[in-house]
This record gives C-alpha cells, structure tokens and sequence, in this order.
C-alpha cells in the first residue's frame, strides 16, 4: 500500500539525502528519556510461557505495522532518511509530524498533517463526508475510499489490511497452540474472530472472563484520537503485559466499591444514572512491549477498555496499571517538574504512590458517569462528536482525583494523603500539557490547569513558584468535576466546543512554566529500549 498523503514527496527525498545529523532535531530526540523496557516478571514466567510472549512480539510487530499504513503510509520513507536525527524523530512519532507539538511537520517542505490521516481521501471535505449517504461511514472498523468514478464508498478493515492481519492471526494461534490457559485461549480465539469480522463484542466479553492468565495481549483497533477528521476510525496497537499478581490482589476491594463511588460523584442524580458493571478488573501489570497507536509519540501508562458501552453494562471495563511505565514517567519526568515549579516547602508532597493512585482512578473514572445524555440526545459520545475524547479525558483526570480523595476519606486508601494527591496531580498537569493541543489528554489539561489557575487551587509566588491552597483545591476539583460531568451528560456540543476554543491553550504564564521546564532538559516523555 502506497502512501497516500499530499505532503510533497520531494522533501522527503532532500532528508533522505541529508550528509549530518540536524542538532536541532537531535535535541528534540533527547527531551525523550530513554527507558529499557523489561521486567523482573519475565523470570517467573515458564519456558512454554515465555516462548508465547514471544511469538507475541512478533504479532504485536506486524500491528505496529499496520498503524503506519494508517496514520502516515510507506514506513520504508522514513526509514531511508539518512539524518539519524530526523530518522529518529520520524520513528518516534510515526512520521514527518511532531505529535508532541501539535503534529507540526519537522521537514521542512512538509505540509500539515491530514486531519483524517489514511483512514480517508485526502481530498475528502467535511461537506462531502456529511452528503456520504452510507451507514457504516463512521464506524471504528471502516475506512473511506473512492470509487473509479470518485465517489465515496466504504471498505471494512478485515478487507483494507487482510495480508497484515493474516500474519497476526498466524502468530495468535502458534500462541493458543503453546498455552494451556483456557481464558487466555478464548480471548485469542475470540480475538481472531473479530479481525475476521470487524464484530469485536464477544472478544472483548472474553477479554473481561480472562481473569487468571499471567501473560496479557491487548490487540486490535481500539482507540480513536488519530483521527482527527471525525474521531471515527479506531487505530491499530498492542501491548504485551505480565500482571503483577501481589499489587493486582491489593486492588481488588476497589471493584465491588464502583457502584458505590459512582453515586458520589459531584453532581446531580440524573447525571449518574449509569451502574458500573461488578466484573471489571483492576490490576497491575509490568509492560515488556508496545506496538503501533500507544507507542506514538506520549507513551500510555495505564489502560482502561474495552471501549464498547455493551460492555460496561454487561461485565463493567478492565483497568490495567503498567506499573514500570508508571514509576518511570515519575521519576523522569515529573518529580523534576515539580521541583522545578512548586515552592520548596510543598515539594515534600510530591510522591509516587500518589502518582499510582491518581492514574488508576484516573481509568477508574472513565467507566462512571453517564453514558446517555439526559435530553434524549442520544449517547454522550454521538453528542459531542469531535469534543468527545478531550472533555473525556477531562472527566477521567479530575474524577480520578475526587475519588482518590475521597477514598483518602474513607480509610480506604491509606498510603498517601490529599495534599499528596494534589500536588502530584498538578505536577502532571504540566507534564502532560507538553503533549501539546493535538493530543486529546493535553487539551483536557490545559482545561483544567486554566481553571484551577483561575479559581486559585494555586498561586504563584514571587520568585514564580506554585503555592497551593489545599482547601480551595478540593472546592475546585469538586466544581471543574460537576462542570465537565454536566456537560457530557447534556450533550452540549456547542458549550464544549467553545470552552475547549478558550481555555485548551497554554496562556503567558503557563508558557513561561513549560519554558523553564524545557530548559532545565526535563524530559517530554519517555522512550523504549525494548531489551529482552
């Protein structure tokens, strides 16, 4: 498959040519960490187990693979870039585009970034999309491609990618052939059915029985933030992951508590109607590889799915902590930033545990609130369209913060207090509002930075320091809560689109902290060294 975006080949071409390496870009390759990506997991694993985390890595490959042909086109492009730094930076990020700074092009003659990347036309209109009279143009398994005579039609993944997928189903069933796991077995077998048949409901049931294997394949088309045309077409990843078995069993009151935390929420009753399924998992893995759509640019380190609201109401979601991606981001990355930003006195409460906690309530949270809006405006994800996945990750942020607190409360969480919680929350804001407004969680940053900022959870001090009033940060988190959950629960599209135009914007102040951060050569994010 050719690569299909107008983003003049000729300047690929120069870069390819390139006789030394372009500080610039090289300095930019190293505001990305480098972690070697194992864990001490692999050696509990059997011979039989450890020859099927090997055939995964093979699998998960050719995923990794296939998210090229979706979000840029010819991987071997890149490749052939003679610039080590450029060629770096273009494997970092999967193309000519930095993620990380609002997918602006680094070569120089690139154009921008398709919105809808290769999951449409290239010279497909939003007026045109909208007249596309076909009821599978949005779904997460399609993309859109044009006739002989021009016009629009769709094709189904199983049919635009069959030869990458074939190679990944032959890899799944070498490993159901190696394991005697039942449940992982199922989900495998499951799994290749739905790459057959674009139909990935009883799969993802299967993922959620899955309840006592060590060894975890997250696979498929899951996520939707690469497009940014309509937030329809799902992109292809993988992760492989060992569960950490002692920390998983510390986290399992957590689940029956769902039911329970969704109803005190911040916000009227009819915003929380929906009731979070009893079967949901909450463990903690060590990742050992990362394919395709999470491995671009920013690197995920928790993970909550399935996506598939049939689900959640069925069997609930599975929240999977990656423990060592966690711990690294950490130390990395933001106990520096909050050394950098917060006055002396409150650093003491910058802690990792509380990082833990807030990002697997964090995922916790994107499986409560509501589902369907209040008015009859259908789904919250149909409501608000291309706000949908900012305004989500807004939900999860602040949502995940209140319960943090509250369980703190409650006795229920114990190894951490509010004011641990809350000054490692705002030190990850800022780490994540380097994501730059591309990215769905960096947008859903700014947003609630600039309302904490304005309802004064912190102030600076003299010398630019943060000095937070704890107090007013919990009325705050409280409010920004109640905010972001109305308006999901409302539909209402228009309000989010213009809060989101005002507010998801780094303001003079907060450009200044991102500066002071970059020039201390903080880390933006992490990269992997995948050494086993």
């Amino acid at each position: 498959m050719k690569n299909t975006f107008i983003i003049a080949a000729a300047a690929i071409a120069v870069a390819a040519c390139a006789p030394k390496e372009d500080a610039a870009i090289r300095a930019k390759v190293d505001e990305y960490a480098v972690v070697e990506m194992t864990s001490p997991l692999l050696e509990q694993l059997t011979p039989q187990e450890r020859e099927i985390v090997d055939i995964l890595r093979l699998a998960a490959v050719e995923c990794d693979n296939l998210f090229w042909l979706q979000t840029y086109g010819d991987k071997a492009e890149m490749e052939a870039i003679k610039d080590p730094a450029v060629r770096d930076f273009a494997m970092l990020h999967y193309g000519p585009w930095d993620r990380l700074d609002d997918n602006r092009p680094f070569i120089e003659g690139v154009g921008a970034k398709p919105l809808g990347c290769n999951y449409y036309p290239q010279d497909i209109t939003a007026e045109e999309f909208a007249a596309f009279d076909d009821p599978d143009k949005l779904s997460l398994y399609t993309v859109i491609r044009r006739n002989d005579d021009g016009s629009l039609k769709t094709v189904w993944y199983r049919d635009e990618y069959k030869e990458h997928l074939d190679k990944i189903i032959g890899y799944m069933e070498q490993a159901i052939a190696l394991s005697d796991n039942e449940g992982f077995k199922n989900y495998l077998t499951e799994r290749i059915k739905a790459f057959r048949t674009d139909d990935y409901l009883a799969s993802d049931l299967a993922w959620m029985d899955m309840k006592d294997s060590r060894i975890d394949f997250v696979v498929g088309p899951i996520e939707n933030y690469d497009d940014k045309f309509n937030e329809a077409k799902a992109s292809y990843e993988a992760f492989i992951l060992l569960k950490d078995e002692k920390r998983s069993a510390d986290l399992e009151k957590f689940v029956s508590m769902l039911p329970y935390l969704q109803t005190q929420l911040p916000c009227a009753p009819e915003y929380k109607t929906f009731v979070p399924g009893t079967s949901s998992d909450l463990n903690v893995y060590d990742a050992i590889f990362y394919a395709g759509d999470c491995n671009a640019g920013s690197k995920t380190i928790a993970i909550n799915l399935p996506n598939d609201e049939r689900v959640h109401a069925a069997k609930g979601a599975r929240r999977l902590q990656l423990k060592n991606s966690m711990d690294a981001k950490f130390n990395k990355i933001v106990i520096p930033i909050g050394q950098a930003l917060i006055e002396p006195e409150q650093q003491q409460y910058l802690n990792s545990d509380a990082f833990f906690w807030n990002v697997t309530f964090h995922e916790v949270a994107h499986g409560l609130g509501v589902k369907q809006t209040i008015n009859g405006k259908g789904t919250v994800d149909q409501a608000m369209g291309d706000q949908k996945t900012s305004w989500e990750e807004a939900k999860a942020d602040i949502v995940g913060l209140y319960l943090v607190n509250t369980l703190i409360d409650m006795g229920e969480i114990t190894a951490v207090t509010k004011e641990q919680a809350i000054t490692t929350f705002i030190g990850g804001i800022v780490r994540s509002v380097r994501f730059g407004a591309a990215s769905s969680h960096g947008k859903a940053n700014m947003m609630c930075y600039n309302y904490m900022e304005e309802h004064k959870a912190f102030t600076r001090n003299e010398d630019g320091t943060y000095h937070i009033d704890f107090e007013k940060a919990l009325e705050c988190i409280s409010s920004w809560a109640e905010l972001v959950l109305t308006t999901q629960g409302d539909g209402n599209y228009e309000f989010a689109k213009a809060y989101a135009a005002e507010n998801a914007s780094i303001g003079e102040a907060l450009a200044a902290d991102v500066a002071k951060v970059n020039s201390l050569g903080i880390p933006r994010d992490i990269r992997f060294d995948f050494v086993w």
